[in-house]
């Protein structure tokens, strides 16, 4: 049985602000461009008898349909966190501005009771920086670990398909050269891919029955002739 830990790649191109930038009501920083996705890999035919192979759980968890749907989830929290904190940022600047161009005209009471105001905000946003950062790692860690268990049966029926004793992850073993035809990482992912399509089916909610249509009303009997 195949074990071990999968890392999936769900590392953000953008993450919700410091807590500096947050006590400085600065803007996190725009999303670095999206990297373009790397060109396909031919799988080259795997050799008759071989007892071990190595997969790339990176590639897995990069290219297959249950990864890519697992960092969407993880980046659509964190846009949704970074959404929020623009906003508390927004309100913290407006407050910092109105201190600074009132404090001339202020009363020495309404300037002190606003500059206790900025700092309770400064205080929130520093702890919903840390929630917001807390509640994507979890998200993270929950889908993980989903992953996983998802992952490991198709590595077990692959590796029991070829006969293998021994196969190893790239990212975990310290590979430094094997050949090629020993990747089994794209014939992972097509299974992986083509099992998660019948559960997404099962899944789907069926739609609901249509309503039938009304029955005409019996003809009314002919009146007897006078």
């Amino acid at each position: 049985m195949f074990i071990g830990a999968v890392a999936l790649s769900l590392t953000l191109a953008t993450g919700p602000a410091s807590a500096s930038q947050a006590a400085a009501g600065q803007t996190p920083a725009a999303p670095a461009p999206a990297a373009q996705a790397p060109a396909p890999q031919v799988q080259r035919p795997f050799p008759t008898g071989t007892k071990y192979a190595f997969v790339n759980i990176q590639r897995i968890a990069t290219e297959s349909a249950e990864g890519k749907v697992s960092t969407a989830k993880v980046s659509a929290l964190n846009q949704q966190k970074v959404a929020e904190l623009n906003e508390k940022n927004k309100a913290l600047q407006g407050a910092q501005q109105k201190l600074e161009a009132g404090a001339s005209v202020m009363s020495p009471t309404a300037a002190a009771q606003l500059q206790k105001e900025v700092e309770r905000m400064q205080i929130d946003i520093q702890r919903f920086t840390e929630d917001a950062q807390q509640d994507v790692n979890t998200l993270q860690a929950q889908l993980q670990e989903e992953f996983q268990r998802r992952l490991s049966p198709v590595i077990d029926a692959i590796a029991s398909e070829k006969g293998l004793h021994l196969l190893f992850s790239v990212v975990d073993s310290g590979l430094v050269w094997a050949d090629p035809s020993l990747d089994i990482t794209t014939e992972v992912i097509q299974k992986f891919d083509a099992m998660a399509k019948p559960a997404a089916a099962a899944s789907a909610p069926k739609p609901a029955p249509a309503a039938a249509a009304p029955k005409p009303a019996p003809a009314a009997p002919p009146k007897p002739a006078n």
